[in-house]
């Protein structure tokens, strides 16, 4: 296929002109007869002169419609032709012109009496509608030939009776046989001409001006044949019609008493339809053909009636209707299976959007006036409507509350104020927009409410509630908390200042409430800042597609405002030069893992580059005076690098182990790596940590270590490093019962019922019974024997959290691990360790379900932040999570539940089958 060039017309952005050349033709000579007897005919300029003065009007009209006031021509006296040769220019550009537009032209002619048509002494002498674009949406240009209808006013309709062009004449028939008509072989040349002298204006045929001389003198005296070939035939058809038997008692042949005569329009039987006037217009020329092209203009609102309130947006809305057109309607190009139109038009429908009938509304404002305010303060609800009430408190945060609900928790409202459940359930159920009442109300009331919990503290902080008041009254709840408590949600709270109505223009700390206390108790505990500062920089860090550069520009202000608030406390000078020299100390290890990782050498040979690098002193780092709190955790100082204890693991990324030198004289491993985002395992590591202390909260420790972990950039993080192995390292390793073998190996005692230390064996049992449970909540993926790790004294637990969510790259994956080797190591499902197990199990997931509001409102402030897993499906986050905590069922039918998911993991036997490939994959690849 040829190359194609062109330019959209919303792209030619110039006003729209059309040059007025020439108008060709001959008229009717009026008898003078018919002049006696109408004298008005007398005074029109065409009957006085064949060559007197006309003017043209030109006018846009599009879809029946006028665009633009119509422009004229100036007055022109003309002695031999009626030639314009004059541009005119209308009031609108080619980019706004609609892909029906049509110029409506019309001749003028003069006549002091009026008469059809007239707008003041001017009659219309003849009428043309050129379209602006061709069938195949291009822009007309060039000079182009109207057909001028004779005693018409341009019209520009899209079914005008002013067509600029005719439609062709079907040849004669005589006898059967098909004859040819001189007349339209005349026409049919003439047009062939004008195409070709087109052609040849346009540059698309080359010049020669003694053959082009020669052309243009046969075209106009084909014109001139035409023209007189018409008049000719005019006569003989007028000549034809007369019937000398039919006279009126004037003595005349019936032409005045016919109908046409009286309008004007028949002199001695001949009509003026019947004249040929053809106009000549130019259009302007581009270098390449213009296209239509039409704006793209916004969506329009579904309803200017709807609430746009992010804490009234638990209705769903209706999806924008779609409409098919039937079969073969609006010319459809193509049908598609079921037999309807292939083409969908979405039809705007301002009542789909709105979230509330309107009845509705009325009886809510109606019911929540502020003069039925004094009422509803000594309301008290019966026994019926107290156990409604009951049930609604009950509800998770994820449950969407009818209008009824609502209605009733604002009658009873003072009489909630003594439930601290009831006030998410009352934010929920005011309509914020109404500032002049039901908000005033709601402001004033939430002041008389009792101290309601963390959770709900939380959840009044996320997307969906955007009202100031409720926000700060959180943040006022959030203030009662101690740091440690506070750094279990930092991680939450620093995604929630996305949902703050921060201008990045002014002061944050000034604009939300939620800025002011995360930057006031980061200021006041290093601790607290450490990891504030360290996550306000991972957001900063990451300019991938999915993170607004709203978001980078919020997150970088409030770190702005924290440091500036920093130095203004005592010493607040020494922590910000502590915070810079960590993130020297982050550069410096993030330079020596990219070139390690972009490395082509052995992992040998990259172990002695990296122990180099380290030794050398330039990079201050194998001695670090004065102690430097580590970012991955603060409470640890160190004192430089120990080289000697460094690896290299080999996988994609190569992750460095380092060795640190602390200010207590032990060591601490961490294991750091780039090109990886860890913000997914640093998420899942902080609910792990969170659910230990809600179970220790409980009086049950199941002896979880959750390794540390911190991101220090959108591709680079470090971790703790915990000597440990791998199942997979143990069952290659030990033959036999593998992981019992392991733990007597590390923890003998003969006189334990496995020859395993009991207090080892415990901590085994009751940290396989934990992680079992969170993994199973969390919908932990791609478990394997490879990531699951067992330290010496018993402590077993899990690594790389690259699937959460139910996510899982391998098929048939079972709802929880609990592979046979964790069951070996536990002396079998029938031993009394297994049952203990079970039992660790049922107490951990019926404990962890009643903290399940506060999981689920955790979740919900990550909704926004860029974790693979979360942004897949941010809207079902929440309910996937949910799912898992089966809120639906009584205790004892969650335990039920979770002892048949027990049983059905440890049985399974695809698992196994996938582990054994996994092991014999790793193993080639060794």
């Amino acid at each position: 296929m040829d190359p194609f060039s062109f330019v959209s017309s919303e792209a030619v952005d110039v006003p729209l002109n059309i040059k007025i050349i020439s108008l060709d033709g001959e008229k009717f000579e009026t008898p003078f007869s018919t002049l006696i007897q109408r004298p008005d005919l007398r005074h029109i300029g065409s009957n006085l002169s064949p060559h007197s003065d006309f003017y043209i009007t030109v006018q846009l009209w599009a879809d029946s419609k006028p665009l633009a006031v119509p422009v004229q021509t100036a007055y022109k006296a003309s002695k031999n032709g009626r030639t314009w040769n004059e541009w005119l220019t209308l009031p609108i550009n080619y980019s706004n012109l609609p892909l029906s537009s049509q110029l409506a032209i019309t001749v003028w002619d003069l006549s002091p009496t009026g008469g059809k048509g007239a707008r003041g002494h001017a009659i219309p002498f003849g009428g043309t509608t050129l379209a602006m674009f061709d069938g195949e949406n291009q822009l007309q240009k060039g000079r182009q030939k109207c057909h001028l209808h004779r005693g018409k006013a341009a019209d520009g309709l899209d079914s005008t009776t002013t067509p600029s062009t005719l439609p062709k004449t079907r040849r004669k028939f005589s006898k059967g046989k098909m004859s040819a008509d001189p007349d339209n072989e005349q026409d049919e040349e003439t047009d062939r001409l004008e195409r070709l002298l087109k052609k040849q204006e346009m540059g698309e045929i080359a010049r020669v001006e003694w053959l082009d001389l020669l052309v243009f003198r046969n075209t106009e005296k084909r014109r001139q044949l035409v023209s007189g070939a018409s008049l000719k035939d005019s006569e003989r058809n007028r000549s034809q019609r007369r019937d000398p038997t039919v006279l009126t008692l004037d003595g005349t042949n019936g032409e005045r008493n016919c109908p046409a005569y009286e309008n004007g329009h028949t002199f001695n039987g001949s009509s003026i339809e019947d004249e040929r006037f053809t106009l000549f217009v130019e259009l302007p020329r581009f270098d390449f053909p213009v296209v239509f092209a039409d704006h793209e203009y916004p969506p329009p609102p579904i309803s200017h009636l709807q609430n746009p309130s992010l804490s009234q947006s638990n209705i769903i809305l209706k999806p924008t209707p779609e409409v098919h057109y039937g079969p073969g309607i609006n010319g459809l190009s193509h049908v598609d299976d079921t037999g309807l139109g292939g083409s969908l038009v979405r039809v705007y429908d301002p009542e789909v959007g709105q979230k509330d009938n309107w009845v509705e509304n009325k009886h809510r404002r109606l019911i929540r006036s502020h003069r039925t305010g004094a009422m509803d303060r000594d309301l008290k609800p019966n026994a019926r409507i107290r156990d409604e009430l009951n049930a609604i408190m009950a509800y998770s945060p994820t449950h969407i509350l009818s209008s009824e609900e609502k209605d009733l928790i604002w009658r009873f409202r003072h009489h909630l104020t003594r439930d601290k459940r009831a006030l998410t359930k009352f934010v929920k159920s005011v309509n914020w927009q109404d500032t002049s009442g039901e908000s005033r109300q709601a402001v004033q009331i939430l002041a008389k409410w009792t101290e309601i919990d963390v959770d709900d503290a939380l959840e009044l902080l996320g997307p969906k509630f955007d009202n100031p008041a409720v926000r700060a009254y959180a943040v006022d709840r959030l203030r009662k908390s101690d740091d440690d408590d506070l750094l279990l949600y930092l991680l939450q709270l620093v995604q929630a200042l996305k949902f703050e109505q921060i201008s990045p223009d002014s002061d944050a700390t000034h604009d939300s409430s939620l800025a002011r206390f995360l930057i006031t108790r980061a200021t006041n505990n290093f601790m607290l800042g450490n990891y504030f500062h360290w996550y306000l920089m991972v957001e900063c860090d990451d300019t991938s597609e999915d993170q607004s550069p709203k978001y980078r520009m919020l997150f970088a202000k409030v770190e702005y405002d924290f440091m500036i608030e920093l130095v203004k406390l005592p010493g607040g000078t020494e922590t910000r030069k502590v915070l810079l020299r960590q993130a020297e100390l982050i550069a410096v290890l993030s330079r020596i893992s990219g070139d390690i990782k972009v490395s082509r050498e052995a992992v040998s040979r990259k172990v002695e580059k990296v122990k180099h690098f380290l030794a050398d002193p330039k990079n201050d780092i194998i001695t670090i005076d004065p102690p430097l709190p580590l970012p991955l955790d603060p409470s640890i100082m160190i004192t430089g690098v120990d080289p000697t204890e460094t690896l290299v693991f080999k996988s994609s990324l190569f992750p460095i182990m380092l060795t640190f030198k602390t200010s207590t004289k032990q060591k601490y491993q961490i294991m750091f790596k780039t090109g990886d985002d860890l913000r997914q395992d640093q998420l899942v590591i902080q609910i792990i940590i969170l659910m230990d202390q809600l179970l220790q909260k409980e009086n049950l420790d199941l002896k979880l270590s959750p390794y540390k972990i911190l991101a220090t950039g959108a591709t680079a993080g470090a971790a703790q490093f915990v000597p440990s192995m791998s199942l997979q390292s143990i069952v290659n390793k030990y033959k036999g019962n593998t992981v019992l073998a392991y733990l007597k190996y590390n923890n003998p005692d003969d006189k334990a019922p496995l020859g395993v230390r009991k207090e080892a064996l415990d901590i085994f049992v009751k940290s396989c019974a934990g992680y079992c449970v969170i993994t199973y909540l969390l919908g932990v993926g791609d478990r394997h024997l490879d990531n699951l790790l067992l330290a010496p004294d018993g402590h077993f637990f899990h690594a790389d959290f690259g699937f959460i969510l139910g996510r899982d790259p391998k098929p048939f994956a079972p709802a929880m691990k609990l592979c046979k080797e964790m069951v070996d190591g536990m002396g079998g499902s029938s031993s009394e360790q297994y049952r203990q197990f079970k039992q660790y199990c049922f107490t951990a997931y019926t404990t962890l379900r009643k903290y399940s509001n506060l999981i689920l409102n955790l979740f919900s402030l990550m909704v926004d932040a860029n974790i693979p897993d979360i942004k897949l499906e941010p809207d079902t986050v929440v309910l996937k999570v949910k799912d898992r905590f089966h809120l639906e069922l009584s205790e004892e039918d969650a335990i039920r539940h979770f002892d048949a998911l027990i049983e059905d993991s440890s049985n399974a036997i695809f698992p196994v089958v996938i582990d054994r490939l996994h092991g014999f994959v790793q193993h080639f690849r060794a």
